[in-house]
């Protein structure tokens, strides 16, 4: 756009850019898991990603997704991987959400194991509860786990088996603590039960919404969305891609 472009004009050019990126979000989430009189229902697979000739807008909108959704905090226990690697992968979940369970169990240890482990891949977590306020306990529970490091080894017992309802009460989350390695329980029940926890959650909440998310698991790879939890072979291909486009300058690399 011109410099001397004004200031109206720019702010009307950044609104249809963000309307574009949200209509691309919105499209790929949309047929991932979704929520029908109260049951989960699978969609067909829905992947947005770069390809040989890929359109050099479509890539700017990827790149400005990523730029408004990786975070990249060193020491963020909610996050896997290099603060610095070239591709981060932003999941958007819900521990009552059987597709999310899935991905944790049958699908994201291969990606550590395969890019996370040699640098390539950032994994950054969001909570995203879509099941109401049984979901949005766990989600508290697991930022409290973070606070003691052990973020990740709650999630996974969460994630061992769907759990619904009752089965996610605070008494049965601090039973799933101590199997955590949660060493300080009392702080681990304050902190689930903190403005702190609220605060986090509604942070993770508010960029999905914003976002267009509308079902769990959502995925951004570099700005690519990739709806559901799809095969491994999906998240691979979408992350060499996001790689080889990082290498040529994409804004999912470095910041």
């Amino acid at each position: 756009m011109p410099a001397s472009a004004s200031p109206a004009r720019k702010l009307a050019a950044i609104g249809a850019v963000l309307a574009l990126v949200v209509a691309l979000v919105a499209l790929a989430v949309a047929v991932g898991r979704t929520v029908e009189n109260g049951r989960e229902t699978a969609a067909p697979a829905a992947t947005a990603h770069a390809g040989p000739g890929q359109d050099d807008g479509q890539q700017k909108l990827y790149d400005d997704l990523a730029r408004r959704t990786v975070r990249r905090t060193a020491g963020d226990p909610l996050a896997l991987g290099k603060p610095h690697a070239p591709v981060v992968l932003v999941e958007y979940a819900d521990y009552q959400c059987s597709f999310c369970g899935r991905f944790s169990r049958e699908t994201q240890p291969a990606l550590v194991k395969k890019f996370v482990d040699d640098g390539t891949l950032r994994i950054e977590f969001r909570n995203f509860p879509v099941f109401g306020a049984d979901s949005e306990r766990a989600a508290r529970a697991a930022w409290a786990a973070g606070r003691q490091g052990r973020f990740w080894q709650l999630h996974d017992v969460l994630y061992a088996k769907t759990r619904k309802g009752d089965a996610l009460a605070e008494d049965k989350l601090v039973d799933m603590a101590r199997t955590a390695g949660v060493p300080d329980l009392d702080a681990f029940r304050t902190d689930l039960n903190s403005p702190a926890a609220e605060q986090a959650l509604k942070k993770d909440q508010d960029e999905g919404y914003q976002l267009g998310v509308q079902s769990t698991p959502s995925f951004l790879i570099n700005g690519r969305p990739v709806a559901g939890a799809q095969e491994s072979q999906v998240f691979e291909q979408t992350i060499e891609q996001a790689a080889k486009a990082a290498r040529h300058g994409g804004a999912g690399a470095r910041k």
